[in-house]
């Protein structure tokens, strides 16, 4: 689970990392797939085609640079498990040669993967790029990468040396919302010559996104929800405005309580939660969180919705990472959780 965010981190993850918005638009129909190359030049106007001489692309990534890349490149890093999710859907399990790490006495592979992904993926620690809780870049130069790909839970300053002084490019990755992640299936296309892949998997990830929409239009009310995904002696980490986390909460047919915080991702209080009162709480397990964790916050049990029952489990990675397995699985256990019957 990794996830980024402003503010003192929980544990996991165990890092503070700023929060790129990047705001996207995807286009679904009823039946119909994202059309990939028309939708990648259309929302990134600025990327360049490939140089046939050089074999290279430039694009423009989630935080608005301009970047040239190797297309198609045999060695590539891939430092966010929610990229990963993208280049194995793709079928580009062959070229990944490192992932992000965090140091081996701290966790390795583990803190950042779960163990269902480390198996699906094939992940080893002799992969291991540390990124936490400092970046090494000897674990960088070891795997010889050709290109970086990853999110913003790599830090700036990594980013700069990994681009200045080791001169490898890196895109960054990090949509902000769902439709976002469709757009990035599509640039992470692009750079390997893939678009029928990625037309493929936008097709899987529009529908879903539409059956959502037509769910919202049947249902009689939209619940109110607080969605979790970390808890300490403080309060509940959760989403604000303009945020993945947000957004699959309302595609879900939910009604965030933290939707007009002040933050991206903000920690409630107990006291803002009981004020709030939501009907149902959803919390994240997995990476050593289970119910028992948030039981033992602050106030748990005067909560309305743990009194009532109303309250539910889902894998923290459904609901932190912004990738094809947030929409493909974590939208269903939401609409599920909210609206049974409907998903």
């Amino acid at each position: 689970m990794s996830l980024s965010r402003d503010g003192s981190p929980p544990v996991p993850p165990r890092r503070t990392v700023s929060v790129v918005l990047f705001v996207v638009v995807v286009l679904v129909a009823a039946g119909c797939a994202v059309a990939v190359t028309a939708a990648y030049y259309a929302l990134r106007p600025s990327s360049g085609p490939a140089n046939a001489s050089e074999k290279t692309i430039t694009v423009t990534d989630d935080l608005g640079r301009k970047v040239t890349v190797p297309l198609d490149p045999s060695r590539l890093a891939v430092l966010s498990p929610s990229i990963m999710d993208i280049v194995y859907r793709l079928g580009l399990r062959s070229h990944v040669v490192g992932v992000d790490c965090y140091a081996a006495a701290l966790g390795g592979l583990t803190e950042d993967y779960s163990p269902d992904q480390i198996a699906l993926w094939n992940l080893s620690p002799s992969m291991c790029v540390q990124i936490g809780p400092s970046f090494d870049p000897e674990t960088l130069v070891n795997v010889t990468p050709d290109l970086v790909l990853a999110s913003t839970i790599v830090s700036v300053a990594a980013v700069e040396e990994i681009t200045n002084t080791l001169g490898i490019p890196v895109v960054m990755l990090q949509p902000p919302t769902l439709s976002g992640i469709l757009v990035d299936v599509s640039l992470v296309a692009a750079i390997f010559g893939v678009p029928v892949a990625a037309q493929a998997l936008n097709g899987e990830l529009s529908e879903e996104l539409y059956n959502a929409t037509e769910v919202d239009q049947s249902v009689a009310s939209f619940p109110t929800v607080l969605v979790t995904y970390s808890v300490d002696s403080n309060g509940y980490w959760t989403f604000g405005p303009s945020t993945f986390g947000e957004s699959l909460t309302e595609i879900a047919g939910g009604t965030s309580i933290s939707a007009n915080a002040t933050t991206p991702y903000p920690e409630l209080s107990p006291a803002q939660v009981l004020v709030a009162n939501p009907d149902w709480i959803v919390y994240g397990v997995g990476f050593g969180l289970n119910e028992s964790t948030y039981a033992g916050g602050p106030l748990w049990s005067d909560f309305s919705a743990v009194k009532d029952g109303n309250l539910s489990g889902i894998d923290s990675n459904w609901l932190t990472e912004p990738d094809p397995t947030m929409i493909l699985e974590g939208i269903p256990a939401l609409l599920e959780v909210l609206h049974p019957g409907t998903s």
